[in-house]
């Protein structure tokens, strides 16, 4: 299944527009992971775990939007968009959504 941010795919025709779909990814992370990130951040330097863990809850958001749009007999989702938030001290949510297209 073909995923993008833009509002069209080359080359292809759009038949049908068949709905919003969307997908959300809440992790947790630990006590542990935390205060080594603490760490890293007041010595400077990217946090590794914590890039994993975003890379993580990215992909499974996308794998569950993908999943609603081929419930929809889609071909497509176009115009994807990711936000991610942080819930407490220790939650981050992943949320995507985009339109489910059927191509000509």
């Amino acid at each position: 299944m073909i995923v993008t941010t833009t509002g069209s795919v080359d080359g292809r025709q759009i038949a049908s527009y068949l709905g919003i779909v969307g997908g959300e990814a809440v992790m947790g992370s630990n006590f542990v992971r935390d205060f080594f990130a603490s760490v890293r951040d007041t010595l400077g330097g990217r946090s590794g775990s914590y890039q994993k863990e975003l890379r993580k809850a990215r992909a499974l958001a996308i794998a569950d939007m993908k999943e609603e749009a081929e419930d929809m007999g889609a071909d497509a989702v176009i115009g994807i968009a990711l936000d991610v938030e942080v819930i407490g001290d220790s939650m981050l949510m992943v949320t995507v959504s985009g339109t489910a297209v059927k191509f000509a």
